[in-house]
């Protein structure tokens, strides 16, 4: 399978206060585009190494199955990252998915301060996941490196990339005032089309 690089549909218009599309390009060109291609020499190297010399302490098959997934989730993290995102508007209350943020969190604003904490101690990813396997309860989630965060069995809604490359090049420092318009800026109805999908897949799970 070749994996595509795919242009994501963003209204720069409406997200002056999120990102410009220099910000996109570099983004998207250089970071996203380098996980794509990558995961695709990856996957080709995967057919011909020498599964005969597979080694905990090294070898060439570890190697390649721990960037495997570094790559497949820088590339879909991202993905997921420029979905979520619309211009500023406030969440309908009648969406499953806010109805599902106020029954698990307590409220839309305990949901929100709730990821914008996490947000700012992640030091890679921000991401709302719905955990279908062992409860069906909405979490956030951090995760530090593209692998490594999250819980087996629960799959994102909302991703919002921390790393600096996502922001320094319009706030700088300010890593809060970039959380903040994030939040601001997310499509409730790209969630909750998203939401509904996932939910009705948990059903079929006990």
């Amino acid at each position: 399978m070749v994996f595509e690089i795919k242009q994501m549909k963003i209204n720069f218009n409406g997200l002056e206060n999120i990102m410009d599309s220099e910000t996109y390009k570099w983004h998207h060109d250089v970071h996203y585009a380098g996980y794509v291609n990558k995961r695709n020499e990856i996957e080709a190297e995967l057919q011909t190494v020498d599964k005969s010399k597979s080694n905990a302490n090294y070898s060439l098959f570890r190697e390649l199955k721990l960037e495997e997934t570094w790559n497949a989730n820088g590339a879909v993290l991202h993905e997921l990252y420029w979905n979520c995102i619309g211009i500023n508007s406030a969440p309908a209350e009648n969406l499953a998915i806010i109805k599902k943020i106020n029954q698990d969190f307590g409220s839309f604003e305990k949901w929100r301060d709730d990821f914008i904490a996490a947000g700012k101690c992640a030091r890679g990813w921000a991401v709302l996941s719905i955990d279908i396997f062992s409860d069906k309860k909405l979490r956030n989630f951090t995760y530090d490196v593209h692998n490594q965060g999250g819980v087996i069995g629960s799959l994102p809604l909302i991703v919002l990339d921390v790393f600096e490359h996502a922001y320094y090049h319009k706030f700088g420092p300010d890593r809060a005032k970039y959380i903040t318009e994030f939040v601001n800026a997310i499509d409730w109805n790209k969630v909750n089309e998203v939401y509904e999908k996932f939910a009705e897949v948990s059903k079929s799970i006990t």
